[in-house]
């Protein structure tokens, strides 16, 4: 999907305004480029990618692009992987990103009748708020208790009624065995999930919905790009709509760099059209998905990516073989008796590597069984031999916020 020319007009007014602030990470990256030479959508292909890296090493505000008058609020990555990146805020990126969030609530069919229960953190990171400010666009009520305390999260969800749960998949899955532990279900009122932070498996989900009795929906964002809901799926279909008179997204070969048509999946590369505190031109996500070209059946004209299925930088290697937790999860999806949690363990004893899966199964399965079923696919689809364990349901840690499931101890 190329750029259109009026995505190629804004493309060339953040070309001229970045360039021209002096101090920026454009100003000096951009010194030998004119956005009048881009007339062409291959012309905007030829553009340098940005990376993360590069939005670290001018940290704190050296991807600001205007002056600090016009800067009413700064986000941040988590910086759990290094120096976080920090994201200055104009007035007007507030509105657009409200509007975008408010966009996703109503393509997930939530109105302003909705009680909508936030459980993402606040502060510096940007999911909390990005769920409140869309739920106020839209003018619903917002619940907004951030991260924790389940005690009081189970509380204020059965005596103001919620209707839709904002969460990672990891702290809905735990609000969802908590309920079914305590037998309150009958005194839940949810109907909605909306889900994001983190990549989720078909069990998770069905298990997820199953328990909650709820409609789920995928939302989409990064810190660097405003945030949660820039993107979501509709009632319709799995794959998301995004809102590309805000961002236009190209997929990428994360090998080669080379853009790659539309239905082969690679990395997401997202160009911000209207940002002004901190614009980014062809940011490499390492998200990986691919554009969907059909038409969906919900009649909406926005464009589509499909659910993301990993990250180019999650891949691990063991004893040769490339990883992405997505293939650990297609190979349990497929397997009877296993439930959704699974952890990865890799370790270097005796001079060799040794890869245990550790996953959880329904009560009624068979251990060794199980067990047996998921070390023969696991060799067939991913090439590997590993070390298949079974443990019970709850046995695996859940958290409040994301979830890590590999663990590399080798080094």
């Amino acid at each position: 999907m190329q750029l259109n020319t009026q995505q190629l007009a804004l493309v060339k007014q953040q070309i001229t305004r970045v360039k021209a602030f002096e101090g920026s990470l454009y100003h000096q990256k951009y010194q030998n480029i004119e956005a009048a030479d881009i007339q062409t959508p291959a012309d905007f292909e030829n553009l340098p990618f940005t990376e993360k890296d590069e939005l670290r090493a001018v940290y704190p505000l050296g991807i600001q692009a205007v002056p600090d008058e016009d800067i009413v609020r700064i986000h941040s990555s988590s910086g759990t992987t290094g120096t976080p990146i920090i994201v200055p805020y104009t007035k007007q990126d507030v509105e657009d990103w409200a509007q975008m969030f408010a966009r996703c609530y109503e393509m997930a069919g939530i109105t302003k009748r909705d009680r909508i229960h936030i459980t993402p953190g606040y502060g510096l990171w940007t999911a909390g708020i990005g769920f409140q400010l869309g739920c106020e666009r839209l003018g619903a009520m917002a619940v907004p208790m951030g991260p924790g305390n389940t005690d009081k999260q189970l509380k204020m969800m059965m005596d103001l009624k919620s209707t839709v749960l904002c969460a990672t998949s990891s702290y809905a899955l735990l609000l969802a065995e908590e309920i079914e532990k305590r037998g309150i279900g009958d005194k839940i009122h949810l109907k909605k999930g909306v889900i994001g932070s983190e990549r989720w498996g078909d069990k998770m989900r069905a298990r997820i919905a199953s328990e909650l009795g709820v409609e789920l929906y995928d939302i989409y964002g990064l810190t660097e790009i405003y945030g949660p809901g820039i993107g979501i799926n509709c009632q319709k279909e799995e794959p998301m709509h995004y809102w590309d008179d805000f961002i236009y997204i190209e997929i990428i070969d994360p090998a080669t760099g080379k853009v790659l048509p539309d239905g082969k999946v690679g990395e997401i590369v997202i160009t911000t059209l209207r940002k002004e505190g901190a614009p980014l031109i062809r940011y490499r996500t390492h998200d990986l998905s691919r554009i969907v070209p059909e038409a969906c059946s919900c009649g909406s004209p926005f464009p589509r990516i499909d659910r993301i299925i990993g990250r180019s930088d999650d891949m691990i290697k063991v004893k040769g073989v490339n990883i992405y937790p997505g293939q650990v999860e297609d190979v349990l999806k497929g397997v009877a008796g296993v439930s959704s949690e699974y952890q990865v363990m890799i370790d270097h004893l005796n001079g060799r590597d040794i890869m245990t899966l550790f996953f959880e199964m329904e009560p009624t399965a068979e251990q060794a069984v199980v067990e047996a079923a998921v070390g023969a696919v696991f060799k067939t689809r991913v090439g590997l031999t590993i070390v298949p364990k079974g443990v019970a349901i709850g046995e695996l840690p859940r958290s409040e916020k994301k979830s890590t499931r590999i663990f590399d101890n080798r080094y």
